[in-house]
């Protein structure tokens, strides 16, 4: 059997993380060498981007070489790759960059420097944890797997909604868009509680597995704290893309609002009996809570909230891609906090009525807008 002998720069057998993340690094600088179309401080946001692009690259390069240690490379690259990430998530919701032309289609490359600066940034982090190439791969594959089982749960709503206005068809005819409402809350409900049940029982857990239970007066103080947090949270983020001037994409739920108002007297009392307490059957008790064997508990809440936000992005659609990164990073943001109250109480209850609760008070402030 082969030992695994590392140096004193940190290089031994564990060599494909830094090579995959000179490469993701790598992508990321090639999508940001787009033509920016601005001059002055925006385009000072693009090249300084790039830069940081870059320095990823070096700093996985010297890690693969033995140049620097395996911690050091990942904070640096960890750091660069978040930066680079940020910024170019920036230009693009700022169109500050033009897409490349290849024959008649043209390519916003620098949805590939997010994307690639995004992976680079979870290499980056492994490498400063010391992770190796086998923890890596298995913490990819079981991210990967509960990212189809979230996926699952979103089209397992849409079909049982399907399923349920059949027979509504059959006995109404036609209904109105509220009544439509109703039977889409039903789905999800019927949907993701089926995906959450199908999980356990494929993966051999018991329904104690499920943190349900009555609140103590420690899990009503985080409820409430939590709320408030969420609340702040929110206006943090909103002042900060205004602040930069950054645009958000509008939530379909929103749009069809502004057309009918009368659908947000379904919507309020579902956010709390359905739409937080669904979600976050699937997405905090199932998925969060099986990434704990390989994750930390902070890294099964970030990851868990990447798997949330990207799921979300259905919701956003109807924006440019920029825009709806920028939602996302709203969605991703607010996700932390409800991954925190789980991991923190182990009850389900208490995410799930401060998620509901807060998409309550979103909608009755839209029915109030709209009215």
């Amino acid at each position: 059997m082969t030992e695994r002998v590392e140096s004193a720069g940190g290089v031994g057998s564990d060599r494909v993380v830094p090579a995959v993340g000179t490469v993701l690094a790598g992508l990321a600088l090639v999508g940001l060498l787009s033509p920016v179309t601005r001059s002055g401080v925006d385009a000072l946001a693009v090249f300084a981007a790039a830069g940081l692009a870059a320095a990823a690259v070096g700093a996985f390069v010297l890690r693969r070489h033995g140049a620097i240690g395996k911690r050091p490379a990942g904070i640096v690259a960890a750091a660069a790759s978040l930066g680079a990430l940020l910024l170019a998530g920036y230009a693009l919701n700022r169109g500050l960059v033009g897409p490349v032309g290849f024959g008649p289609v043209s390519v916003p490359t620098v949805v590939v420097a997010v994307l690639a600066a995004g992976g680079a940034l979870a290499l980056g982090v492994a490498e400063a944890v010391g992770l190796g190439d086998r923890e890596v791969l298995t913490r990819t594959r079981l991210a990967m797997g509960l990212g189809v089982v979230g996926a699952v749960g979103l089209l397992a709503a849409y079909a049982a909604t399907f399923v349920v206005a059949v027979p509504a068809i059959v006995v109404l005819g036609t209904f109105s868009q509220t009544e439509e409402i109703v039977l889409s809350q039903l789905g999800m409900a019927v949907g993701t509680g089926a995906v959450a049940v199908a999980y356990l029982r494929l993966t051999d857990r018991p329904l104690s597995f499920l943190d349900v239970r009555v609140p103590s007066l420690r899990d009503v103080g985080w409820t409430v704290g939590g709320l408030v947090a969420l609340v702040a949270v929110l206006l943090a983020i909103s002042a900060l893309m205004s602040a930069v001037g950054a645009e958000q994409s509008t939530h379909s739920t929103a749009e069809a609002a502004a057309e009918n108002p009368e659908i947000l007297l379904v919507l309020i009392p579902a956010a709390v009996l359905v739409i937080g307490p669904f979600e976050e059957l699937l997405y905090r008790n199932v998925i969060q809570k099986s990434l704990y064997g390989e994750f930390s508990r902070a890294g099964s809440v970030v990851v868990g909230s990447v798997l949330f936000a990207v799921v979300h992005v259905i919701s956003y659609n109807t924006a440019t891609v920029g825009a709806v990164i920028a939602s996302l990073a709203v969605v991703f943001g607010l996700s932390i906090v409800l991954g925190a109250l789980y991991e923190r109480t182990e009850n389900l209850v208490v995410p799930a009525l401060v998620h509901g609760l807060y998409n309550a008070i979103v909608f009755a402030n839209l029915y109030v807008t709209y009215a």
